[in-house]
């Protein structure tokens, strides 16, 4: 995969915890684990939201030919 180049200013301190917590890595895998772990963070916010919509659209307590998943839940946990 091609690599892009990326030159940037960071707070001095948090760089050195960074180093610190991961001394064998480079800056640009920090870089990297931190852009992947913002993305992730982004994707699931997404489904929380999806979830959330889907949800008040359909609430736990809402009958289907199954029942309802709030009856559901509390048959399991019980």
């Amino acid at each position: 995969m091609p690599r892009a180049r990326i030159s940037t200013t960071v707070d001095p301190q948090l760089l050195a915890q960074a180093r610190a917590l991961a001394p064998q890595e480079s800056d640009a895998t920090m870089v990297e684990r931190a852009l992947t772990a913002l993305l992730g963070q982004h994707r699931r916010a997404q489904i929380d939201g999806d979830y959330e919509q889907a949800y008040s659209r359909h609430p736990l307590d809402e009958p289907d030919e199954w029942g309802d998943l709030r009856s559901f839940g509390d048959a399991v946990r019980s």
